[in-house]
């Protein structure tokens, strides 16, 4: 690196967004995701002893994916190389591969290439690089905010670990967002600024988990808000607001949050109620709530509270969560009024909850197989290993009904999924009796 290279190198340090700058370099300045890099944790233990394989970083924006592989960087032995799949091709990743097989063989010692988008190289490109990560010439480590099954090479996938980030809790972003605030070096603390608490809670809470929205919204605040008689810099609600670009929801003097309106709200749809669930529906709408939370709230509603009672609840609430999405406000306030009052209208069922419940903890606690005879036996040899044999067709059967075992004989004669007499399920709870001849 010659002295303009150094150079350019600070001044960019220097005058890097916030999120850059306070970036940590060691797992003890990582905060959350500590279901990946706890203490006892694989990956904890592994960057500890530098004993990484290939790995595929998978979560939300702001994170911490690339946190993660600045830290790995700095701990390692390996070379580091980053590259971005967004702009990178084919050339930069012979390039990378080329120096790695020299250092390989000159030093005995590996590359880790770390691989930011990944999800954005085609096939070919991705294709590239399996001869080399298979024969340890690169440690791969890929960062995606798509699903890796789904936007991954297979063959990639089979020789890589892949770890899920999860959205930050609403604590851990408080955390960061006081340490930008307060750190002399690496945040802003040279500035002299205070937040309030109210901001603080509202920054933390809208930023839904992203701890880059969150700096880069505390830094505008700082960077633009004037100093008061005190000398400080005061980062109170209504800057938080406008910084993030997310309205204050008040809704009214006496404190009341939108936790306790939105928990009303759905109460009040499951209790049958149109009145007070369209009442607490308008303070919320009164109050510029987002228009996208209330309709999730409603489909919810409509699938946990409502279910097979009344099937077109969750269509009208689905329906009602895509209009208001191209259409807005004001006009949406008709859209989820229809909805909320549909579903505190409809018969209520958590046939659907129980069911799922009590199946999932089945699934959880007991090992079993497909019976044989529900097994596929179109792929090859799947027939004469006794797959699909014996078998009843529904449909050759009257009332296109056949008594067989569907269930795994581990579980055999569980219940899992009850009707209820409510609704439609009434109806449904009929058309069994009818078919099965009771």
């Amino acid at each position: 690196m010659d002295l303009f290279e150094y150079a350019k190198q600070n001044t960019l340090e220097k005058e890097a967004p916030l999120a850059s700058r306070l970036r940590p370099t060691t797992l003890e300045e990582v905060v959350g995701q500590e279901h990946i890099i706890g203490e006892d944790k694989l990956l904890y233990r592994a960057i500890k002893a530098d004993k990484l394989s290939s790995i595929i970083f998978y979560g939300p924006p702001g994170t911490g994916k690339t946190t993660l592989a600045k830290v790995i960087a700095n701990t390692t032995k390996a070379d580091f190389t980053q590259i971005n799949a967004t702009v990178a091709g084919k050339k930069d990743m012979e390039a990378v591969i080329h120096q790695a097989q020299q250092t390989l063989g000159a030093y005995g010692r590996k590359t880790i290439l770390f691989i930011d988008e990944i999800h954005r190289f085609n096939k070919g490109q991705q294709d590239y690089l399996l001869p080399f990560v298979e024969d340890g010439t690169i440690i791969l480590i890929g960062a995606t905010t798509e699903n890796p099954y789904f936007e991954v090479n297979g063959a990639l996938l089979s020789r890589s670990v892949i770890f899920e980030l999860k959205a930050l809790e609403k604590e851990d972003v408080k955390k960061l967002i006081l340490r930008a605030v307060t750190d002399p070096e690496k945040g802003l603390g040279t500035y002299n600024a205070v937040i309030d608490g109210d901001a603080l809670e509202f920054l933390a809470d809208m930023a839904g988990g992203d701890a880059r929205a969150a700096l880069n919204a505390i830094e505008l605040g700082i960077l633009t808000t004037k100093r008061g008689e005190d000398g400080k810099i005061h980062i109170n609600l209504e800057t938080a607001s406008q910084c993030i670009q997310k309205r204050v929801v008040r809704y009214d003097k006496g404190g009341d949050n939108h936790y306790d309106i939105i928990s009303a709200f759905i109460k009040s749809m499951r209790g049958s109620d149109p009145d007070a669930a369209v009442y607490y529906l308008a303070k919320m709408l009164y109050a510029g709530e987002d228009i996208r939370f209330i309709a999730r709230r409603i489909m919810i509603c409509a699938s946990e509270d409502v279910g097979n009672a009344d099937p077109m609840a969750l269509t009208v609430a689905v329906s009602a969560a895509q209009a208001v999405e191209r259409i807005g406000m004001p006009e949406s306030q008709i859209i989820l009024s229809q909805a909320a009052s549909y579903v505190a209208c409809a018969p209520k069922s958590n046939s659907a909850v129980n069911a799922i419940t009590a199946a999932m903890d089945s699934v959880k606690h007991k090992k079993t197989t497909v019976p044989p005879h529900l097994q596929d036996s179109h792929y090859g040899g799947a027939a004469k290993l006794g797959h699909g044999i014996g078998y009843k067709y529904a449909h050759n059967y009257p009332n296109h009904y056949v008594e067989q075992q569907y269930l795994p004989s581990e579980i055999e004669g569980e219940k899992f999924y009850e009707l209820s007499d409510m609704g439609y399920e009434k109806t449904l709870k009929e058309h069994f009796k009818m078919i099965k001849g009771e």
